[in-house]
């Protein structure tokens, strides 16, 4: 058994759209941003992760940049299975020496079974020998340490870079969910129609990020204001670049809507939850998870339009992939919450 070990790779995959996490031995090897660079004439890749997202929104007519997932599936196969293969080379180990790779990866919860399958697919294209899929909102669960297996129902709002996922969770199981695509993307869309709709200024991806990371907030009053924010792009009057300052209160009001999206989509969950299991949300509150759990007055907002206590996950970021290598060490107990490659 030793020797076969020395031969086996396990690794626990939060496979984003924004951001790509994996574990390995309970410890995070990977933390990359969800993009690989291309050359467009040798269609080479270039770089994956932090790299090819320096080169984002910078390129020259050669180089290409693709996010390979969009709204927590994939959206381009052959960029993801590059982006897979790139990441799990960054562990530092050559895998020809690994005789069995297992797997398990998260997937948002409203998924096809088509978009299953391409998850599978792309799991295949790097040698997984064993791999198994688990839902975010049940990763999540494992990964803030609640007892998914116990018959108490809890509510799971993990808020990515694609997609919203709202779950109640007992039992092993998800007993109703909400998967709406809306969430840290859609944020960051909001503030660059923002810019260029008030202030005749034209910002960039990154840019927007950025702004979001700095000054965003879900309220337009906080007890502890961020400082205001220098943005620079460029000014659509004269085409020249400027700076102009924004402050939170102005990216409160540009999100606005989104964040409605995610308060209506939290209210049907809540709806359609069994009464027994609601009785038990009211004593334990919702749990906030990913990264859109880090947006300013966010828990208070969810927790002023559902009167219910709202707490926001240790590591938000990293709940997902802690959840997911939970069920990856131990995958015959976790085994009700996995979903194996002949399931789909």
């Amino acid at each position: 058994m030793k020797l076969f070990s020395l031969f086996k790779q396990e690794l626990a995959i939060d496979l984003g759209t924004a951001n790509t996490l994996i574990i390995q031995d309970g410890v995070v090897v990977v933390d990359e941003p969800s993009i690989v660079a291309y050359n467009r004439r040798s269609e080479e890749t270039i770089a994956v992760g932090r790299k090819a997202m320096q080169m984002h929104e910078k390129t020259h007519e050669e180089i290409k940049t693709i996010r390979p997932l969009k709204d927590g599936v994939i959206a381009d196969f052959k960029a993801a299975e590059n982006m897979i293969e790139g990441m799990i080379r960054m562990i530092g180990r050559k895998r020809r020496f690994f005789t069995h790779l297992k797997m398990v990866i998260c997937i948002p919860s409203g998924i096809t079974e088509v978009e299953k399958r391409a998850v599978f697919d792309s799991a295949d294209h790097v040698d997984s020998k064993e791999t198994y899929l688990i839902y975010e909102p049940m990763a999540a669960a494992l990964g803030i340490g609640l007892d998914v297996e116990e018959p108490i129902g809890n509510m799971i709002i993990d808020i990515g870079g694609g997609t919203t996922e709202i779950a109640v969770i007992a039992l092993s199981g998800i007993v109703t969910d909400q998967s709406i695509r809306i969430a840290g993307d859609e944020l960051t869309t909001d503030i660059m129609n923002y810019m260029k709709r008030q202030h005749n200024i034209l910002i960039g991806e990154r840019t927007a990020e950025q702004i979001k990371i700095h000054v965003g907030s879900a309220l337009p009053v906080l007890e502890d204001p961020p400082a205001d924010f220098a943005v620079n792009g460029r000014d659509l009057m004269t085409g020249i670049p400027k700076q102009i300052f924004v402050t939170y209160q102005e990216i409160a009001h540009a999100i606005d809507e989104s964040i409605t999206a995610i308060e209506e989509a939290v209210l049907r969950a809540l709806e359609a939850t069994p009464p027994e299991l609601a009785s038990d949300i009211y004593r334990t509150g919702l749990y906030l998870t990913g990264g859109g759990a880090l947006l300013r007055g966010l828990d208070k907002r969810i927790s002023s339009k559902t009167k219910l206590p709202v707490h926001v996950a240790e590591d938000p970021l990293r709940a997902v992939v802690r959840g997911t290598s939970a069920a990856l060490a131990d995958t015959d107990r976790y085994m009700p919450i996995l979903i194996p490659r002949g399931s789909v």
